[in-house]
């Protein structure tokens, strides 16, 4: 069985087929932590270089600013800021501009990523790069979906947002015209697509669409801002309202050409709608701005064929998950345990949704005795298919790489005891 069977599989709560090994990721600083405390490097994580869509390359300017720094290349390659995100299969890929790793991945054993099928769903054409002003200690830049941000090459973290391109009805109807339309649907398509259309016909891993940052919430978030959308939930409703329209119309046009020319295994929506105690929305905002777009979408999705519609939240998302299951999504992930997210609890209360992580990745440094007792509950849920167990999060620079072997290696093997195939 391979990696896509697999994943379809389990999505579909199969009883008999071993759950996927895949990690959510790391940060930079922990792979370079580990190469040093015994993980053998065979294939260091190549941070792309290359702008193709937006999600594939969103923040590539900041991150391959790396390699003009002296002493910052290892082989050919960009050495990993600390900052970096590196994927380890759990989500998806290509992604942020983040590598995909691979060493760890093959010790361990795991399954192939979920790949992003390479189409732009964002804004089309993007926004030019420009860079606005660098020193040796910072980078300030327009980036591709027009938000000016600031990277700090020390702290060498996911860049951060100071002005954000919608700021009223003008510039959003500006942005429109231009860029976020359906007469252009070709254009989002690259020139290689039908040579990539063969490849995914063949493919032996899953393929998606949608990833970060396409949200009803989400995508407002990257081109408004938290703060301005907050405000325009209660005094620009009907601009927030033209915006997510108009965004699911061009998704859902686009995603009906892919659909025509390849199947597609899932879709993943971006929103990290929760904090670390509770929603950032309430349920009477969640129902009038989100509920109807979910709906829209969902409803479209499942009737060509797509059953599983992840959505990526971190925080505390409990009192959101019937709202979100209401609005017709299969699936959440990572489960942030040290936010209070129960993933047994969440079986038990909702035994159809789809879950992926749940592991408190903060506590594996804790020790062998710590690492058994929050890997109790993955044995029960794993008989139930429909679960994908790894850590919630990126694995912290503070987890030592004695202990993450030690969590990983039991947790595959709890994930080959409960599965035939």
């Amino acid at each position: 069985m391979d990696s896509r069977e697999r994943f379809l599989e389990v999505m579909r709560f199969g009883r008999d087929v071993r759950s996927l090994k895949w990690e959510f990721g790391y940060w930079g600083k922990t792979l370079k932590n580990w190469y040093s405390q015994g993980l053998e490097e065979k294939d260091y994580p190549a941070i792309p270089t290359e702008i193709s869509t937006f999600q594939a390359s969103l923040y590539t300017a900041a991150w391959t600013g790396q390699w003009q720094k002296k002493g910052s290349k290892r082989g050919g390659k960009i050495e990993l800021p600390n900052g970096i995100g590196v994927w380890g299969g759990g989500t998806y890929w290509p992604n942020q501009g983040f590598p995909l790793e691979r060493d760890a991945g093959r010790y361990f054993g795991f399954d192939k990523s979920t790949v992003l099928a390479k189409v732009e769903q964002l804004l089309c054409p993007k926004f030019e790069i420009k860079v606005l002003e660098e020193d040796e200690n910072k980078l300030r830049y327009i980036d591709l979906d027009g938000v000016e941000r600031i990277y700090l090459k020390q702290e060498a973290t996911i860049p951060t947002s100071m002005k954000w391109p919608i700021g009223d009805w003008e510039s959003w109807e500006k942005i429109k015209r231009e860029r976020v339309h359906t007469d252009n649907l070709s254009e989002r398509f690259p020139p290689d697509w039908k040579d990539m259309v063969k490849i995914y016909k063949e493919r032996d891993y899953p393929l998606c669409l949608g990833g970060y940052p396409l949200g009803v919430f989400g995508t407002l978030v990257h081109l408004i801002g938290y703060e301005k959308l907050f405000f325009y939930y209660y005094d620009q409703g009907k601009l927030i309202k033209d915006i997510l329209n108009t965004f699911t119309d061009v998704w859902i046009a686009l995603w009906e050409e892919v659909l025509s020319q390849i199947d597609i295994d899932c879709v993943h929506i971006w929103e990290d709608v929760s904090t670390g105690t509770a929603s950032m929305v309430s349920p009477a905002t969640f129902k009038e701005f989100m509920t109807p777009y979910y709906k829209k979408l969902t409803g479209f999705l499942k009737s060509k064929g797509v059953d599983i519609i992840l959505l990526d939240t971190d925080g505390d998302c409990n009192e959101l998950i019937p709202l979100f299951m209401e609005a017709g999504i299969t699936g959440l992930y990572p489960m942030e345990a040290s936010a209070g997210m129960d993933v047994l609890a969440a079986r038990k209360k909702y035994p159809g949704l789809q879950m992926m992580g749940g592991i408190p990745k903060s506590k594996i440094p804790l020790g062998k005795k710590e690492i058994d007792r929050f890997l109790e509950p993955v044995e029960e849920l794993l008989k139930h298919g429909g679960y994908i167990p790894y850590g919630d999060h990126l694995i912290p620079p503070e987890v030592p790489w004695e202990d993450f072997c030690y969590y990983r290696e039991k947790l595959n093997r709890l994930i080959d005891q409960n599965g035939k195939v």
